[in-house]
């Protein structure tokens, strides 16, 4: 009785060799199942660079597009204070019966205040008459969108042209 014989294939077989192929076939699914671990625990060099050139392409289209809203919000200041002169030279007008020929005269006046530090970011400059005429602000070096961009306000059209104006980007 010591030695049963199995059958492995239609191939009689001891019993010993049968604890050893139950342990090669054991040791090999441990293998297996180590190797399947190790696979998830990670990402493939592959997976890792389709995410970057993802975030790649995300990146070309979004860096534009802020970029321009950056221009916009420096030069929101400058519109919003070419407004106001735009007003204060109409009330001027009326006052004076003639069109100011800067915003220094329009301060005297007491029909407008421009604040200091929007003085030292821009300067503005008129150019007004009974058709139109234009309002004109250059930036300065304490601008941190750079000196000498302009942002031009057209009184005619009522448009703003220029730095921070989308057609300052066709």
């Amino acid at each position: 009785m010591g030695k049963l014989r199995h059958f492995f294939n239609g191939i009689p077989i001891s019993t010993k060799e049968v604890k050893e192929k139950l342990k090669k076939i054991r040791v090999e699914n441990n293998s297996m199942k180590l190797t399947k671990n190790r696979k998830q625990n990670g990402f493939t060099m592959i997976e890792i660079m389709v995410v970057v050139v993802i975030v790649a392409i995300l990146a070309a289209i979004a860096i534009p597009t802020y970029v321009e809203y950056v221009k916009g919000a420096y030069a929101s200041e400058a519109k919003s204070v070419i407004g106001n002169i735009d007003n204060a030279s109409k009330m001027y007008f009326q006052t004076y019966g003639e069109w100011p020929g800067d915003v220094e005269e329009l301060e005297v006046s007491g029909q407008l205040e421009v604040d200091r530090s929007t003085k030292l970011k821009w300067t503005f400059a008129l150019s007004l008459s009974d058709d139109g005429g234009q309002i004109t602000a250059e930036s300065t070096e304490e601008m941190k969108g750079g000196p000498g961009r302009l942002v031009v306000f057209d009184r005619s059209r009522g448009k703003y042209l220029g730095y921070g104006s989308p057609e300052a980007n066709k």
